[in-house]
């Protein structure tokens, strides 16, 4: 099984470089935090196709051995064997890497009606309960308490029950659905979440023999059943990374052609860069873009799928940068997802803060400068930054970026990107840990 290794890197982007080919989009992280976990729930071999070589990933895969999973990798399909997995609590450790580990909750709760698992990790977007997901499981007939920092869940039986969810929430959806598949009788999620993610979860638990209706929509009816079989399930593309790269093109593409795409799961983010002037191709599987040189500014709120994806919320600021006259960007998802925006500061942009909208003014030409990626999607946008900078800008904080995206400083090179990594030194390491 491939390993992820602890290391401190940094990344440079020299700006200015047009983007021109093709890039292929890897599989959905979103998807694969979630499908992972799943396998658990099968009597039988699991095997996924077309997984991003990401650390979340990896780090999943590393859990589910913990628990006694025999887990093989052949490039980016694995086979995952649950035949020997046991309840093994996982109260911290790899757990604290990132916040879907609250996956295994559902997932060892449908197995074994009983599950140890620490708080999650991932990147801090501000407060992120798992409030609903308590509430579905507590529903369902299980005890959960919150013992010295780590998650108990314990049921004698889980038995279907119908189930509102205050806040559309897609952890929470998936998280039920995982752990309703096996329940007695007939569950109902009301006020589901529809993202792509949770349809591909659903098709992989229904491969397994799980009885679910209605995914997609805002209610869904799972019928319990005893017994999940094998099967094998190839992930959906990841419509964020495809987002990114769309992004990229508008900032700094010649003509680019986005390849491995559902079109469809990017309806939002492709009518805002329409909106702004972006002639683009769309095709079953790909999309090509040209940008032209003018911009025009928009306003973007995110939303709940359908809605604009908070996880592009951060790249988009970048763009904006670029664009005539001024744009306003409202996350209502997280609140606190504007950390990107002290570093695209620092680049010469032109950003306010009221309230939970960031006022973005442009077009303005942004410098290089020593930046530090906060989270996952920040890191993107200051790699889009970067691209259209003049002169160097150099990135820390992979770790984050490298949790979501499968190879970008090749991908972005193989379209013309300058763009490389190098070691930290020990001082730099302590200047960041300090910082």
């Amino acid at each position: 099984m491939p390993k992820w290794g602890f290391y401190m890197q940094k990344m440079f982007v020299e700006g200015g470089h047009l983007l021109n080919g093709k890039v292929r989009i890897s599989g959905a992280k979103n998807s694969a935090v979630a499908l992972l976990p799943a396998a658990i729930l099968a009597d039988s071999s699991v095997t996924i196709e077309g997984l991003p070589q990401i650390s979340d990933v990896f780090t999943l895969g590393d859990l589910l051995e913990e628990i006694g999973g025999s887990v093989s990798w052949d490039g980016q399909t694995v086979n995952i064997d649950p035949a020997n997995m046991v309840a093994m609590p996982l109260p911290n450790g790899k757990v604290k890497k990132l916040r879907a580990s609250y996956y295994f909750m559902g997932a060892m709760l449908g197995k074994f009606n009983k599950a140890v698992i620490g708080l999650p990790g991932g990147c801090f977007l501000g407060p992120r309960p798992i409030d609903q997901h308590i509430k579905g499981f507590e529903a369902l007939g299980a005890e959960v308490t919150n013992e010295q920092g780590a998650i108990y869940l314990r049921a004698k039986e889980l038995i279907g029950a119908r189930i509102y969810l205050d806040v559309v929430s897609v952890g929470a959806t998936i998280n039920i659905m995982l752990a309703a598949v096996k329940a007695k009788g007939k569950t109902i999620i009301e006020n589901a979440a529809k993202e792509p993610e949770i349809i591909d979860v659903a098709t992989l638990l229904t491969n397994m023999g799980a009885k679910i209706k209605g995914v997609g929509t805002d209610v869904i009816r799972i019928e319990g059943v005893s017994h999940l079989s094998g099967c094998r399930h190839t992930i959906i593309p990841d419509r964020i990374e495809a987002g990114t790269y769309a992004i990229a093109a508008a900032a700094m593409g010649k003509e680019v052609v986005i390849d491995n795409v559902i079109p469809t799961h990017l309806e939002s983010l492709l009518a805002k860069l329409r909106e702004m002037g972006l002639p683009i191709e769309e095709s079953n599987e790909s999309l090509l873009i040209r940008p032209k040189d003018l911009l025009k500014s928009v306003d973007i709120k995110t939303l709940v799928y359908p809605g604009f994806p908070t996880d592009l919320q951060q790249p988009f600021t970048s763009l904006l940068t670029k664009a005539n006259n001024t744009g306003v960007v409202t996350d209502t998802i997280y609140s606190a997802r504007l950390k990107h925006i002290d570093e695209l500061r620092r680049m010469n942009a032109s950003i306010k803060v009221e309230g939970g909208s960031a006022i973005v003014t442009g077009p303005v030409k942004l410098q290089g400068a020593k930046v530090n990626a906060t989270d996952l999607r920040a890191g993107a946008s200051l790699i889009i930054a970067g691209l259209m900078a003049e002169g160097i800008t150099e990135i820390t904080g992979l770790d984050h970026i490298d949790r979501g995206y499968e190879n970008i400083t090749e991908k972005l090179t193989n379209l013309g990107a300058k763009i490389w990594r190098d070691e930290m030194t020990e001082q730099e390491v302590q200047e960041l840990q300090n910082s």
